[in-house]
Protein backbone atom coordinates (compact mmCIF):
# COMPACT_ATOMS: atom_id res chain seq x y z
CA UNK A 1 0.00 0.00 0.00
CA UNK A 2 2.81 2.26 0.16
CA UNK A 3 4.08 2.18 -3.21
CA UNK A 4 1.22 3.28 -5.13
CA UNK A 5 0.95 6.64 -2.58
CA UNK A 6 4.22 7.28 -2.46
CA UNK A 7 5.67 10.29 -3.57
CA UNK A 8 3.00 11.76 -5.47
CA UNK A 9 1.92 15.63 -5.71
CA UNK A 10 0.03 16.30 -2.50
CA UNK A 11 1.03 13.00 -0.52
CA UNK A 12 3.78 14.14 2.49
CA UNK A 13 3.63 10.75 3.80
CA UNK A 14 2.91 7.21 3.42
CA UNK A 15 3.66 4.88 7.01
CA UNK A 16 3.72 1.72 7.40
CA UNK A 17 2.12 0.22 10.61
CA UNK A 18 -0.82 -0.95 12.87
CA UNK A 19 -4.29 0.09 13.81
CA UNK A 20 -7.50 -0.83 14.54
CA UNK A 21 -7.02 -3.36 17.31
CA UNK A 22 -6.35 -3.69 20.86
CA UNK A 23 -3.09 -3.33 22.46
CA UNK A 24 -0.93 -0.66 22.60
CA UNK A 25 2.44 -0.93 20.66
CA UNK A 26 2.18 -3.71 18.76
CA UNK A 27 5.55 -5.61 16.91
CA UNK A 28 5.09 -7.28 14.20
CA UNK A 29 5.52 -10.38 15.33
CA UNK A 30 2.84 -9.70 17.72
CA UNK A 31 0.50 -8.88 14.98
CA UNK A 32 1.23 -11.41 12.47
CA UNK A 33 -0.13 -13.73 15.77
CA UNK A 34 -3.91 -12.69 15.06
CA UNK A 35 -4.27 -11.94 18.41
CA UNK A 36 -3.98 -8.39 18.66
CA UNK A 37 -7.06 -7.35 16.60
CA UNK A 38 -4.89 -5.41 14.42
CA UNK A 39 -4.59 -5.01 10.95
CA UNK A 40 -1.33 -3.74 8.94
CA UNK A 41 -2.02 -0.46 7.77
CA UNK A 42 -0.81 3.07 5.87
CA UNK A 43 -1.40 6.10 7.38
CA UNK A 44 -1.35 8.55 4.57
CA UNK A 45 -0.79 12.77 5.28
CA UNK A 46 -2.08 14.58 1.93
CA UNK A 47 -3.34 17.83 1.30
CA UNK A 48 -6.98 17.79 0.01
CA UNK A 49 -6.29 21.21 -2.29
CA UNK A 50 -3.48 19.07 -4.00
CA UNK A 51 -4.65 15.56 -4.02
CA UNK A 52 -8.24 15.41 -2.80
CA UNK A 53 -9.54 12.51 -0.48
CA UNK A 54 -11.49 11.23 -3.27
CA UNK A 55 -8.84 10.27 -5.51
CA UNK A 56 -6.77 8.18 -2.61
CA UNK A 57 -10.19 6.40 -2.38
CA UNK A 58 -10.40 5.68 -5.98
CA UNK A 59 -6.31 4.26 -5.84
CA UNK A 60 -7.22 2.05 -2.72
CA UNK A 61 -10.22 0.57 -4.43
CA UNK A 62 -7.50 -0.61 -7.53
CA UNK A 63 -5.13 -2.17 -5.34
CA UNK A 64 -7.06 -4.10 -3.21
CA UNK A 65 -9.61 -7.41 -3.53
CA UNK A 66 -12.80 -6.19 -1.88
CA UNK A 67 -14.72 -9.22 -1.72
CA UNK A 68 -12.12 -11.03 0.40
CA UNK A 69 -12.60 -10.21 4.13
CA UNK A 70 -10.16 -13.30 5.21
CA UNK A 71 -7.35 -11.65 4.06
CA UNK A 72 -5.83 -10.52 0.52
CA UNK A 73 -4.24 -12.70 -2.22
CA UNK A 74 -1.55 -15.18 -0.65
CA UNK A 75 -1.93 -13.50 2.23
CA UNK A 76 -4.52 -15.04 4.95
CA UNK A 77 -5.96 -13.52 8.38
CA UNK A 78 -7.48 -10.84 9.66
CA UNK A 79 -4.72 -8.51 10.18
CA UNK A 80 -4.71 -8.33 6.23
CA UNK A 81 -8.00 -7.79 5.79
CA UNK A 82 -9.03 -4.77 3.88
CA UNK A 83 -10.37 -1.82 5.65
CA UNK A 84 -10.74 2.45 5.66
CA UNK A 85 -10.03 4.08 8.61
CA UNK A 86 -11.88 7.80 8.98
CA UNK A 87 -10.67 10.65 10.96
CA UNK A 88 -13.93 13.02 10.47
CA UNK A 89 -17.48 12.95 9.09
CA UNK A 90 -16.84 14.41 5.84
CA UNK A 91 -14.28 11.69 5.04
CA UNK A 92 -17.07 8.74 5.99
CA UNK A 93 -19.40 10.36 4.22
CA UNK A 94 -17.20 10.13 0.77
CA UNK A 95 -15.81 6.68 1.71
CA UNK A 96 -19.21 5.20 2.16
CA UNK A 97 -20.38 7.11 -1.21
CA UNK A 98 -17.56 5.65 -3.23
CA UNK A 99 -18.05 2.11 -1.57
CA UNK A 100 -21.66 2.41 -2.44
CA UNK A 101 -20.63 3.39 -6.20
CA UNK A 102 -18.47 0.38 -6.57
CA UNK A 103 -21.08 -1.62 -5.50
CA UNK A 104 -23.78 0.12 -8.27
CA UNK A 105 -20.87 -0.38 -10.89
CA UNK A 106 -21.50 -4.22 -10.71
CA UNK A 107 -17.67 -4.39 -11.68
CA UNK A 108 -17.75 -7.36 -8.68
CA UNK A 109 -20.34 -10.67 -8.62
CA UNK A 110 -19.42 -11.15 -5.11
CA UNK A 111 -20.16 -8.95 -2.18
CA UNK A 112 -17.90 -5.80 -1.39
CA UNK A 113 -16.95 -6.46 2.08
CA UNK A 114 -14.18 -3.76 2.76
CA UNK A 115 -15.15 -2.40 6.13
CA UNK A 116 -15.63 1.34 6.53
CA UNK A 117 -14.47 2.05 10.72
CA UNK A 118 -13.58 4.94 12.73
CA UNK A 119 -9.61 6.01 12.88
CA UNK A 120 -8.05 4.50 16.02
CA UNK A 121 -4.83 4.43 17.48
CA UNK A 122 -1.86 4.10 14.96
CA UNK A 123 1.00 2.61 14.94
CA UNK A 124 4.08 2.68 13.15
CA UNK A 125 5.85 -0.31 12.10
CA UNK A 126 9.25 -1.12 12.80
CA UNK A 127 11.21 0.57 10.70
CA UNK A 128 12.60 -2.15 8.10
CA UNK A 129 8.71 -2.22 7.29
CA UNK A 130 9.01 1.57 6.10
CA UNK A 131 9.74 2.06 2.58
CA UNK A 132 9.95 -1.46 1.90
CA UNK A 133 9.50 -1.52 -1.69
CA UNK A 134 12.76 0.65 -2.21
CA UNK A 135 14.64 -0.95 0.96
CA UNK A 136 14.29 -4.78 0.09
CA UNK A 137 13.43 -4.04 -3.54
CA UNK A 138 14.51 -7.49 -5.03
CA UNK A 139 12.23 -9.23 -2.44
CA UNK A 140 9.28 -6.38 -2.59
CA UNK A 141 9.46 -7.18 -6.29
CA UNK A 142 9.06 -11.15 -6.48
CA UNK A 143 6.24 -11.02 -3.63
CA UNK A 144 4.64 -8.34 -6.02
CA UNK A 145 4.91 -10.76 -9.48
CA UNK A 146 4.10 -13.46 -7.36
CA UNK A 147 0.92 -12.25 -5.26
CA UNK A 148 -1.44 -12.02 -7.97
CA UNK A 149 -2.51 -8.39 -7.69
CA UNK A 150 -1.23 -7.61 -11.40
CA UNK A 151 -3.84 -10.59 -12.83
CA UNK A 152 -6.75 -9.90 -10.22
CA UNK A 153 -5.94 -5.79 -11.89
CA UNK A 154 -6.72 -6.86 -15.44
CA UNK A 155 -9.43 -9.01 -14.68
CA UNK A 156 -11.22 -6.32 -12.23
CA UNK A 157 -10.53 -2.97 -14.09
CA UNK A 158 -8.87 -3.27 -17.48
CA UNK A 159 -11.70 -5.20 -18.36
CA UNK A 160 -13.31 -4.96 -22.10
CA UNK A 161 -15.87 -2.31 -21.03
CA UNK A 162 -13.20 -0.40 -19.90
CA UNK A 163 -11.08 -0.63 -22.59
CA UNK A 164 -14.69 0.23 -24.68
CA UNK A 165 -15.66 3.19 -22.74
CA UNK A 166 -11.79 4.89 -22.94
CA UNK A 167 -11.76 4.10 -26.54
CA UNK A 168 -15.08 6.47 -27.16
CA UNK A 169 -13.25 9.09 -24.71
CA UNK A 170 -10.36 8.79 -27.18
CA UNK A 171 -9.57 9.24 -30.64
CA UNK A 172 -8.31 6.35 -32.56
CA UNK A 173 -5.11 7.85 -32.36
CA UNK A 174 -4.80 8.72 -28.67
CA UNK A 175 -5.88 5.22 -27.49
CA UNK A 176 -3.33 3.28 -29.88
CA UNK A 177 -0.16 6.06 -27.99
CA UNK A 178 -1.64 5.91 -24.45
CA UNK A 179 -2.62 2.16 -24.60
CA UNK A 180 -0.94 0.06 -27.17
CA UNK A 181 2.52 2.68 -26.92
CA UNK A 182 2.56 3.47 -30.09
CA UNK A 183 4.38 6.58 -31.66
CA UNK A 184 2.84 9.42 -33.64
CA UNK A 185 4.81 10.65 -36.59
CA UNK A 186 7.31 13.20 -35.87
CA UNK A 187 6.29 16.63 -37.50
CA UNK A 188 2.72 15.88 -37.57
CA UNK A 189 1.10 16.04 -34.63
CA UNK A 190 -0.82 18.65 -32.27
CA UNK A 191 1.77 20.46 -30.36
CA UNK A 192 5.43 19.67 -31.66
CA UNK A 193 5.48 23.57 -32.85
CA UNK A 194 2.78 24.97 -29.96
CA UNK A 195 4.33 28.52 -28.87
CA UNK A 196 1.52 29.15 -26.68
CA UNK A 197 1.99 29.36 -22.82
CA UNK A 198 0.28 26.98 -20.79
CA UNK A 199 -0.07 23.54 -19.37
CA UNK A 200 0.14 19.99 -20.78
CA UNK A 201 -2.32 17.75 -18.99
CA UNK A 202 -2.82 13.72 -19.01
CA UNK A 203 -5.56 13.10 -22.07
CA UNK A 204 -7.23 10.99 -20.32
CA UNK A 205 -7.54 12.21 -16.51
CA UNK A 206 -6.16 15.29 -16.66
CA UNK A 207 -2.98 15.10 -14.27
CA UNK A 208 -0.92 17.90 -14.84
CA UNK A 209 2.17 16.96 -16.38
CA UNK A 210 4.27 19.54 -18.31
CA UNK A 211 4.63 23.20 -18.32
CA UNK A 212 5.43 25.11 -21.57
CA UNK A 213 8.27 27.03 -19.94
CA UNK A 214 10.36 23.79 -20.11
CA UNK A 215 9.34 23.00 -23.53
CA UNK A 216 11.93 23.02 -26.20
CA UNK A 217 12.46 22.52 -29.84
CA UNK A 218 14.84 19.46 -29.72
CA UNK A 219 14.37 18.97 -33.53
CA UNK A 220 13.03 15.89 -32.84
CA UNK A 221 9.14 16.60 -34.14
CA UNK A 222 7.45 16.18 -30.71
CA UNK A 223 7.09 17.51 -27.86
CA UNK A 224 10.17 17.51 -26.13
CA UNK A 225 10.48 19.03 -22.48
CA UNK A 226 13.76 19.71 -19.90
CA UNK A 227 11.54 18.31 -16.77
CA UNK A 228 7.61 17.22 -15.71
CA UNK A 229 6.17 20.35 -14.04
CA UNK A 230 6.17 17.81 -10.95
CA UNK A 231 8.08 14.29 -10.75
CA UNK A 232 5.62 12.62 -8.91
CA UNK A 233 3.53 12.56 -11.85
CA UNK A 234 5.62 10.67 -13.95
CA UNK A 235 6.23 6.83 -13.96
CA UNK A 236 9.66 5.62 -15.78
CA UNK A 237 10.09 2.11 -17.02
CA UNK A 238 12.41 0.10 -18.93
CA UNK A 239 11.58 -0.55 -22.98
CA UNK A 240 13.03 -3.25 -24.93
CA UNK A 241 10.87 -3.45 -27.71
CA UNK A 242 11.71 -3.06 -31.61
CA UNK A 243 15.27 -4.08 -30.76
CA UNK A 244 16.19 -0.77 -28.45
CA UNK A 245 16.76 -0.05 -24.68
CA UNK A 246 14.95 2.78 -23.97
CA UNK A 247 13.04 4.57 -21.05
CA UNK A 248 9.68 4.75 -21.42
CA UNK A 249 7.48 7.24 -19.63
CA UNK A 250 3.62 6.52 -18.28
CA UNK A 251 1.22 8.92 -16.83
CA UNK A 252 1.18 7.31 -13.39
CA UNK A 253 -2.16 7.39 -12.18
CA UNK A 254 -3.65 6.39 -15.84
CA UNK A 255 -0.61 4.52 -16.44
CA UNK A 256 -0.56 6.02 -20.41
CA UNK A 257 2.19 5.77 -22.19
CA UNK A 258 3.31 8.96 -22.67
CA UNK A 259 6.64 8.98 -24.64
CA UNK A 260 10.54 8.42 -23.86
CA UNK A 261 13.30 9.93 -21.78
CA UNK A 262 16.59 10.72 -23.72
CA UNK A 263 19.62 11.69 -22.27
CA UNK A 264 21.09 14.59 -23.96
CA UNK A 265 24.66 15.55 -23.70
CA UNK A 266 23.19 18.84 -22.37
CA UNK A 267 19.70 18.20 -20.44
CA UNK A 268 17.46 15.49 -20.20
CA UNK A 269 14.66 15.08 -23.20
CA UNK A 270 11.35 14.13 -22.29
CA UNK A 271 9.99 13.50 -26.03
CA UNK A 272 6.21 13.47 -25.77
CA UNK A 273 3.75 12.15 -28.09
CA UNK A 274 1.07 14.88 -28.47
CA UNK A 275 -1.95 12.76 -28.33
CA UNK A 276 -0.98 11.43 -24.76
CA UNK A 277 -1.50 15.44 -24.00
CA UNK A 278 -4.55 17.97 -23.75
CA UNK A 279 -2.89 21.45 -23.69
CA UNK A 280 -4.24 24.11 -21.72
CA UNK A 281 -4.10 28.44 -22.65
CA UNK A 282 -2.74 29.83 -19.58
CA UNK A 283 -5.75 31.66 -19.67
CA UNK A 284 -8.05 28.79 -19.17
CA UNK A 285 -6.10 27.29 -16.49
CA UNK A 286 -8.50 29.21 -13.61
CA UNK A 287 -12.09 28.08 -15.47
CA UNK A 288 -10.07 24.63 -16.31
CA UNK A 289 -9.66 24.30 -12.39
CA UNK A 290 -5.66 24.52 -12.53
CA UNK A 291 -5.54 28.00 -10.98
CA UNK A 292 -2.82 26.86 -8.75
CA UNK A 293 -0.33 26.78 -11.70
CA UNK A 294 -1.04 30.06 -12.69
CA UNK A 295 2.16 31.27 -10.84
CA UNK A 296 4.22 29.07 -12.99
CA UNK A 297 3.52 31.65 -16.01
CA UNK A 298 3.33 35.26 -14.63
Amino acid sequence: MVQPFDKLPGIDSVVSGYTGGHTINPTYEEVGTETTGHVEAVQITFRPELFPYERLLDIYWQLIDPTDHGGQFGDRGSSYRTAIFVHNEEQRKKAESSKQALKKSKRFKKPILTEILPAMPFYPAEDEHQDYYNTHRRSYNLYHEGSGRKEFFERSWNTKKDKDQLRQQLTELQYNVTQNRDTEPAFQNAYWNNEREGLYVDVINGDPLFSSRDKYDAGTGWPTFSKPIEEGWIRKESDLSNGQVRTALRSRISKSHLGHLVQDRNQPQYRINSASLRFIPAEQLETEGYGRYIPFFT
